[in-house]
């Protein structure tokens, strides 16, 4: 093995939490979809891909980053409102394969969609100007844009936290998601509860889609490799814990991009054995909960 320096290894450090961030955020909306509705979003990495194609438009109009990354995420939560309300709410009920069949169909419409407005070819997400050059850590020198992904995953990650356990709506979202027969009879409407999860968790997947823009670039296959790596990040934290979510995502980001610095050929699929490693283990993954699906 070729010797490597220490301000090499702490920027690859720093490049899987930033990787970590962005699987983060999917992983987190696609577990409290889960954990409240049982529905396994396959829309999802489509819909990262809106949240990077909004921004590219909104930085157009607006000449600013940061109100396309306010606005990018609201509008693709906007429009899983709308996915929820007239496509999925119709299937409440009915086998859990139907609106996982029925997202994976989205998904491939709205693929196709962004290729007929935007192309094939892709564009490029310019970032805030401030955050264009490098910073220097005393260790090594790390995009500023990088830590800013890293500083904007940890405030929204917070307040989603302060959410959920300080609010009441947090709390009947909590309750809901692990008794919602019992929140029924108490006298609220799992349905509304329901409505604002899928609007929150579509809304993170658009800020992931956004975050990742100027350093991947939008493009409408964007989402189609990230939703299968997502899904592998929710499986090993567990189906439906936030928690696990968030623990999972940062260990694989670390994990892939390591990999990818010492072995490159094995950053494909490192994801998968390490997953298959989880299961042998724990089948219901770090902190899931056997039997969810049941």
């Amino acid at each position: 093995m070729p010797d490597i320096s220490l301000a090499a290894l702490a920027a690859q450090v720093f490049t899987g939490l930033v990787l970590g961030g962005i699987y983060v955020l999917l992983a987190v909306g696609l577990s409290l979809i889960f954990g409240l509705m049982t529905v396994v979003n396959f829309s999802h990495g489509a819909l990262y891909m809106l949240g990077a194609y909004f921004g590219f438009v909104l930085i157009g109009r607006t000449g600013s980053f940061l109100v396309a990354l306010v606005l990018a995420p609201l509008l693709v939560g906007a429009f899983g409102l709308f996915v929820e309300r007239f496509l999925i709410r119709p299937l409440y009920g009915r086998s859990p394969d139907d609106p996982l069949l029925l997202t994976f169909g989205l998904s491939l419409v709205l693929v196709e969609v962004a290729r007929l407005i935007w192309g094939k070819i892709g564009v490029t997400l310019d970032p805030p100007p401030a955050s264009a050059g490098a910073v220097n850590l005393g260790f090594t020198y790390f995009p500023s844009y990088r830590l800013f992904v890293i500083a904007v995953t940890a405030v929204v990650l917070v307040g989603l936290w302060l959410f959920l356990e300080k609010t009441n709506v947090g709390l009947v979202i909590r309750a809901g998601s692990r008794d919602p027969l019992m929140v029924r009879a108490l006298g609220f409407d799992v349905g509304r509860i329901w409505f604002l999860v899928f609007g929150i968790g579509t809304g993170l997947a658009g800020l992931a889609g956004i975050l990742a823009g100027p350093m991947r670039g939008a493009y409408a296959e964007m989402g189609v490799t990230i939703i299968i790596e997502s899904f592998v990040v929710v499986v090993v934290g567990g189906m439906g814990s936030l928690l696990g979510a968030v623990i999972s995502g940062l260990l694989i980001g670390q994990i892939v991009g390591l990999t990818t610095f010492f072995a490159p050929k094995l950053a494909e699929i490192i994801v998968f054995v390490f997953m298959a490693l989880v299961l042998l283990f724990r089948p219901s993954g770090l902190l899931g909960e056997a039997g969810l699906l049941e």
